[in-house]
Order: structure tokens, then C-alpha cells, then sequence
């Protein structure tokens, strides 16, 4: 298998020629990468064994649509895509080869917002609809870091204790928010949800850390400490991203520069 992987500009960022007996990099211009893939292919052929078992070779190529340093679920759409190219779950290869919940690969196939538990092994997500009055208030700001999602699930195990009783504070907090129609409201629940994440990670929260003069509220995304924060503010948006970059954090993206609503993708997909 010839294995090539290009960023959002068309560069080729890592090339791999990948033995179809055990999955190891002949070549390679990245272990550690490679190392990953292999995990992946593996965890694919376990749940079907006729993957990769009638053709003699392969190429295959992905695109990035953004920078490689934006995160965004990379690895997970990776992983999602890969299973529907073996036909098999999209979870079940992600716990082959992964702790984590599960969250970010459900969001790999999703049309639409979702709200995901995991609980007891039992996983429960469904549709939702999420376009509050205040969408024009909520902004991404890339924090110029990559965090790594595996080294913070182990942190996350090792250190927070009492994990069922965070996870149910977290989905009442996540229901409030749902729930809301008041930029207030919601940014208070936004607020106690990162306050008590950062309790019980005992790390500080991003607020604190690096933004406290900001008019608003700042809230982590997925692994804490890299990759993209939540701002919410009543400020204008000349205002908030000029706090942003003042900083030096240059990319500050309103929500809908962001999401793709559906007649966003419909529109997409006329063109």
C-alpha cells in the first residue's frame, strides 16, 4: 500500500509504503505516524477479515481541508473514514485503538449537531438542533498548539476522580445549555462548565491562564489546553478579534465562518 496524506494548500505532508502482510512502514517519512496507521489497519482487519485480502496493492490519498495544526477531529474523520472503507463500525474500530470516548468520530458521520454520552460501555447520540438567537456572539480562536488527545484522555483517568458524578454535573450543565435562549444564560453555563473541568483536572482554566481581561467568556474544546477555544461576547467583532490578535492569536473565526448549517452543505453541494 502506497500511503500519501496532503494538507489544505496540496503539500504532501507524509508518505508511507505500508507492507500488506503485517502493516508496517517499509518507508516511511514518519514512525511515529506510520506506527498510528499500522494500529488503524489492524484494528480494521480484526473486525473484517476480508479487508485488504483480494487486491494486490493500493493507493490512497487524503486531503486535509484546513491547517494541520487546527486539529478539528482529524484523526477521528481519519478513523471514521477508514472503517467505511473496510464496512465496519466507525466505534468499534475507534475503541480498538483508542481510550477516548468516542464523541469526536460519531461527529466524523454526523449531518447535523449531536448530543453523545458514554456510559456503562452504552452509547447514546441523536440529532440535535443547535441555532440560538446569540449564534453571532459565539467565535473560535486557535490557541497556536496542538494538544494531543490520547496523552490527555490517559491524563484525564489517571488524575479526576468521582468520574460519574462529573459526568452527570456535565450533562446537566449541557442540558441548561441546550435548553437556553438567553446569551446570559448560556454563558453561565459555560462558565461553570469550564470552572468545574478545570477543578477537577486541577489545571487552570483557559480563561485564567491566558485570557483574564477578556469581556466574555472563554471556554476549552476538546483536549484542554490546545487547539480551539469557545469566546462568547457581547462585543462587536471588530473588537474581538482585534483583542484576539492583539495577543497574537490570529485566527478568530465567528461560528457560522466555522459551522456548516444544512443549507450550507445544500448550497455546497449545487455548486
Amino acid at each position: 500500500m502506497y500511503w500519501y496524506s496532503y494538507d489544505h494548500k496540496g503539500e504532501e505532508w507524509f508518505r508511507a509504503q505500508i507492507s500488506l502482510m503485517d502493516f508496517s512502514a517499509i518507508k516511511t517519512t514518519d514512525e511515529f505516524k506510520a506506527a498510528y496507521l499500522q494500529k488503524l489497519l489492524k484494528g480494521a482487519v480484526r473486525l473484517n477479515s476480508e479487508f485488504l485480502s483480494k487486491w494486490n496493492g493500493f493507493d490512497v490519498k487524503t486531503y486535509l481541508e484546513f491547517p494541520r495544526d487546527w486539529g478539528l477531529g482529524s484523526s477521528s474523520t481519519l478513523t471514521y473514514l477508514l472503517a467505511q472503507w473496510a464496512d465496519v463500525n466507525p466505534l468499534l474500530l475507534h475503541f480498538e485503538v483508542s481510550e477516548g470516548s468516542g464523541y469526536d468520530v460519531a461527529c466524523a458521520g454526523a449531518d447535523s449537531p449531536i448530543q453523545y454520552s458514554l456510559q456503562d460501555d452504552t452509547i447514546n447520540y441523536s440529532e440535535i438542533d443547535f441555532e440560538p438567537p446569540f449564534i453571532d456572539k459565539l467565535y473560535f480562536v486557535h490557541l497556536n498548539r496542538k494538544a494531543s488527545s490520547p496523552a490527555a484522555v490517559e491524563y484525564y483517568f489517571k488524575n479526576v476522580k468521582g468520574r460519574k458524578y462529573l459526568a452527570a454535573k456535565l450533562t446537566e450543565i449541557t442540558e441548561q445549555m441546550l435548553g437556553t435562549r438567553s446569551f446570559k444564560s448560556f454563558c453561565e453555563s459555560v462558565k461553570t462548565h469550564e470552572e468545574l473541568l478545570a477543578e477537577n483536572l486541577k489545571m487552570k482554566s483557559v480563561r485564567q491562564e491566558l485570557f483574564q481581561d477578556f469581556k466574555g467568556v472563554v471556554k476549552s474544546l476538546g483536549a484542554w489546553g490546545g487547539d480551539f477555544v469557545m469566546a462568547c461576547s457581547d462585543e462587536s467583532p471588530d473588537n474581538i478579534k482585534s483583542y484576539f490578535r492583539s495577543k497574537g492569536y490570529e485566527t478568530v473565526m465567528g461560528f457560522n465562518e466555522m459551522i456548516y448549517f444544512e443549507q450550507d452543505v445544500r448550497k455546497l453541494s449545487e455548486v
